[in-house]
């Protein structure tokens, strides 16, 4: 395991500041939210043609009523160009003032290059350089905490952060334990160097490799590489064992949150929003019990997208802004968990 920290107290809010002086720390800082759904929706009743389910069953154990999947000819690199474009706006920049590009991503357009190398060439962002992150459903979040490392730097000023997902293109349709589940989209920020008391407080990475079976794709690898064999064998698709992976996930959602809480002397309480990868909403509302945290703070639009894997807390931050759901000086905790396994959290104060 492994953890990142940065070293900041958080202030409560409402603090007296008079006659207290703050060391200058760079930090970074959101300035802008994007994100992007491709236009296909997919409701539960069509998936019932498909496999033996329903609505009320697929509804039922995950809290989803449709999801979006992309079209023919619709690739990842043009989801995350989509969601990058409004981030951008709403930054007030343009794609030439980045200095880097991070994609947090495992459905990449290609093997190699990464698809980070096309949404810069896409964006026309000339200036940036730009790689992809595998940690699989923590993939926004390892990213995020990459970039904020580079932003404190003192090398960097705009960095964009994009987790995004193709899922629909790994998944066996005829798999009722995940064709219910994943879905596709993207979404953004954009980071920037700034040295008020508000951005990314703290990260926390973990990963567990040992448990690597239980949600992967075996296919397509150097271990086992494309070929008719695999082909024929399903080998491509994404495989998962549902009942193991929740049990551990609603654990390490729960550890992961709480570090951040402790790390930054804080209590559950002190949180103004809770934003969770979208999973599965039993997993969240689980997560949220043993917690003690009211639900009435917790961003979930799972019913609407389902589980879109490194998108989704990217998607789900961009919508709870555009809402107005969160406020300047606001308390907001991301927390992921994904294939690897990994899982980690952030704490923003907005």
């Amino acid at each position: 395991m492994c953890a990142n920290y940065s070293q900041l107290t958080v202030r409560p809010k409402g603090a007296d500041l008079k006659g207290i002086k703050y060391l200058a720390i760079n930090r970074a800082k959101i300035v802008g939210t994007g994100s992007y759904l491709p236009q296909n929706v997919l409701l539960n009743k069509d998936l019932a043609e498909l496999v033996d389910t329903s609505d009320d069953w697929i509804f039922s154990r995950t809290g989803i009523r449709e999801r979006r999947t992309v079209t023919d000819g619709e690739a990842l690199s043009d989801l995350a160009v989509n969601a990058s474009k409004n981030a951008l706006e709403m930054a007030g920049i343009s794609a030439d003032e980045l200095d880097a590009i991070i994609v947090g991503t495992c459905t990449p357009d290609l093997p190699i290059p990464s698809s980070g190398c096309l949404i810069q060439d896409k964006l026309g962002a000339k200036r940036a350089f730009a790689f992809d992150i595998a940690a699989g459903c923590t993939g926004f979040i390892y990213s995020l905490s990459v970039a904020e490392g580079f932003v404190k730097s003192n090398n960097f000023g705009y960095i964009l952060v994009i987790g995004a997902e193709v899922l629909s293109k790994v998944i066996n349709w005829e798999d009722r334990g995940t064709c219910i589940l994943f879905a596709d989209g993207a979404g953004a920020v954009v980071l920037k160097k700034d040295q008020e008391e508000i951005g990314i407080l703290s990260t926390h990475l973990h990963s567990n490799g040992s448990y690597w079976d239980l949600l992967y794709q075996p296919g397509g690898g150097s271990s086992k590489p494309a070929c008719r064999q695999s082909i024929d064998d399903g080998s491509h698709y994404l495989k998962m064992e549902g009942n193991r992976l929740f049990k551990i996930a609603v654990k390490a959602l729960e550890e992961v949150a709480l570090e951040a809480i402790r790390h930054n002397n804080i209590t559950i309480n002190d949180l103004d929003l809770w934003i969770p990868h979208q999973a599965n909403i039993r997993i969240i509302e689980a997560v949220a019990q043993r917690l003690a945290f009211p639900m009435e703070k917790v961003f979930a639009n799972i019913h609407k997208y389902g589980n879109t894997s490194a998108a989704s807390i990217p998607i789900a931050l961009d919508e709870a802004n555009r809402e107005g759901r969160i406020k300047k000086g606001d308390l907001v905790l991301l927390d992921a968990f994904g294939a690897g396994l990994t899982w980690g959290s952030v704490l923003i104060r907005w």
